[in-house]
């Protein structure tokens, strides 16, 4: 990959591993960081990267380096922000982005990204599978289940109301 392939990565696909990323963590500091580590493993990797790939090679680097954030954040437990929110009580009026939100909380991290790189942002099985190291049979089935759990917490009607 040369250094003009570099850039034109960076401009295509650095909004969408943003959103990919911020989605997953919810902190926007956090997203940065794991976005910006993904960029600079890519840059320090560019001889070995294939420019054709390199939508893949991101994704995947971004996806790893925020298992290896959450990982680390669980390790230090920092939960300051889950705190201050599981204190806040569940009220009628709550939107239906925040019910989704709860939803895809409930579901593993795995679970998690299948569903938000498949219905979120639109990439394929394939590709999908190229960046969480699966193959496509895998994602449908894992896909899947993630759906079905979805369903199954958004038709229950205490967890809507």
């Amino acid at each position: 990959m040369t250094e003009k392939e570099y850039n034109e990565c960076v401009t295509l696909y650095a909004d969408n591993v943003y959103r990919f990323i911020l989605k997953n963590l919810r902190h926007e500091e956090d997203a940065r960081d794991v976005v910006q580590s993904a960029f600079e493993k890519m840059w320090n990797n560019l001889d070995n990267v294939d420019a054709q790939k390199s939508k893949s090679y991101l994704f995947t680097v971004a996806y790893h380096q925020m298992i290896d954030h959450i990982r680390k954040v669980k390790r230090i437990q920092l939960q300051d922000e889950f705190s201050a929110g599981s204190k806040t009580e569940n009220n009628p009026s709550n939107n239906l982005k925040k019910i989704l939100h709860e939803a895809l909380n409930r579901l593993n991290e795995t679970q998690k990204s299948l569903v938000l790189l498949k219905d979120y942002e639109g990439y394929s099985y394939e590709e999908i599978g190229q960046i969480m190291n699966l193959n496509a049979s895998q994602v449908k089935v894992y896909l899947h289940r993630a759906r079905l759990q979805l369903k199954k917490y958004l038709v229950k009607i205490e967890n809507v109301i």
